[in-house]
């Protein structure tokens, strides 16, 4: 199955001028987590629910005073629309993100892989060798969700003891 019959065609965009206060009514009035931030014709970066989120919880200011561009992750993973789908569940897999960007040829963002498209059209079991089932959506939920490294938890247990002896 091609990323081109499962993808959705309709992507709002941003561009990285807009504030995250516009950008969160994007979000609301599209019924999406995930933005593209588009700089002419060129996908510049991604803009998720969650960025929105922590870039606003962590500063202080207001979200019109915060761009989309200042905040987006510019390390995107895309697919094309002819990619066979098991391939972009791959690349989810692996960089642990439940939506990429789907660009033409030319670059230009034609549509969104999410794991919502994904689920709706899995099957228990294939009917067809190209079929999405059951398993290759919790197979790539389980990947993106697994944790990250417990080589982290004692450096951060580490920072907090720090951080109390200092008071």
């Amino acid at each position: 199955m091609k990323v081109s019959e499962v993808m959705n065609r309709n992507v709002t965009f941003c561009s990285p001028g807009t504030d995250l206060a516009a950008v969160a009514a994007l979000m609301w009035q599209s019924d999406c987590g995930v933005i593209p931030v588009i700089g002419g014709e060129r996908l510049e970066g991604i803009l998720t629910d969650r960025d929105v989120c922590i870039a606003l919880g962590t500063r202080n200011v207001c979200a019109h005073m915060v761009s989309a561009g200042e905040v987006a992750s510019q390390e995107v993973f895309t697919c094309a629309p002819d990619d066979d789908v098991h391939q972009a569940l791959k690349t989810m897999r692996s960089h642990k993100v439940r939506r990429v960007p789907v660009l033409n040829g030319g670059g230009k963002v034609v549509g969104m892989l999410s794991l919502n498209e994904v689920v709706l059209r899995a099957h228990k079991t294939a009917r067809k060798p190209a079929d999405i089932t059951y398993d290759d959506v919790v197979n790539t939920m389980k990947a993106i969700c697994e944790h990250r490294a417990e080589v982290e938890a004692p450096i951060v247990a580490e920072e907090k003891a720090l951080a109390a002896a200092a008071r």
